[in-house]
């Protein structure tokens, strides 16, 4: 009986001793590698380098005239102009140089700087000479040409900019030193927008040029509004200098 126990014991333990090692031996299961490949990252576009012109109108003139420097600009943040300082990114300014004189217009932005030149040539008044006929008086139209100047306008706005409300009080101090004159405001459009819109935008740009000169203290009386939308383009180039030429309030002598 003793010898049948010791055998049976002898073969539970064989078979935990061989269920043991079968365990110990089977080989493990291989990690998982991850076969998505990493995400592609774009590069990031560069900003466009700022443009900038600058235009002198007229480039010549006699000691003690003046002449206007006309300039535009894209792309930029920060806009100055030697001897004039910070500027708007784009406008119009009257300047009255005593010597021969090259303005330089510097435009930064994001995507670096660049910079543009107009030169004022002056010279020195004509002595009299003989068989010279008299100087003719400038008329009312010359006048008005002379000392009356555009009014421009921001992309789909017709709200007066900061830069333009200089412009706009010289245009009243001379409706108001001639209180004869009478005047047409022209509202004009770039040529992006439907026709419908634009005749409504031009309409709104030309008031609020006319609401501008009634705060300033002209009558409403001497000013009649009228709408072009984009049918009278000042200049038909695709790009933003050209179209900020369009957006304009325009003003005529009315008859």
């Amino acid at each position: 009986m003793r010898s049948r126990y010791a055998r049976l014991f002898a073969t539970c333990l064989l078979g935990l001793m061989v269920a043991f090692f079968a365990a110990a031996c089977k080989p493990k299961p291989k990690p998982k590698v991850d076969t998505t490949p990493p995400p592609v990252t774009q590069p990031q576009e560069a900003p466009a380098k700022p443009t900038a012109r600058l235009s002198a109108n007229p480039p010549s003139i006699e000691r003690g005239q003046a002449s206007t420097l006309e300039w535009s600009t894209t792309g930029a943040t920060s806009v100055t102009i030697e001897t004039l300082g910070n500027v708007a990114v784009s406008g119009t300014q009257q300047v009255r140089p005593t010597q021969s004189t090259t303005y330089r217009l510097t435009a930064t932005g994001p995507g670096g700087t660049e910079s543009a030149t107009a030169r004022v040539t002056v010279t020195n008044p004509q002595g009299p000479t003989t068989n010279v006929p008299p100087t003719r008086n400038p008329s009312e139209d010359d006048l008005f040409v002379q000392n009356v100047r555009t009014i421009y306008f921001d992309y789909d706005k017709y709200d007066v900019r900061d830069d333009q409300k200089a412009i706009l009080q010289g245009n009243a101090d001379f409706l108001r030193a001639h209180p004869n004159m009478k005047v047409v405001i022209e509202g004009h459009c770039d040529e992006r927008g439907s026709e419908e819109y634009n005749l409504g935008l031009g309409d709104r740009r030309a008031n609020a040029v006319k609401e501008a000169l009634g705060a300033l203290g002209i009558s409403g009386d001497r000013i009649r509004t009228l709408s072009y939308g984009k049918e009278r383009p000042v200049c038909t180039d695709e790009n933003e200098e050209c179209w900020q030429r369009n957006r304009r309030g325009q003003f005529q002598l009315d008859r």
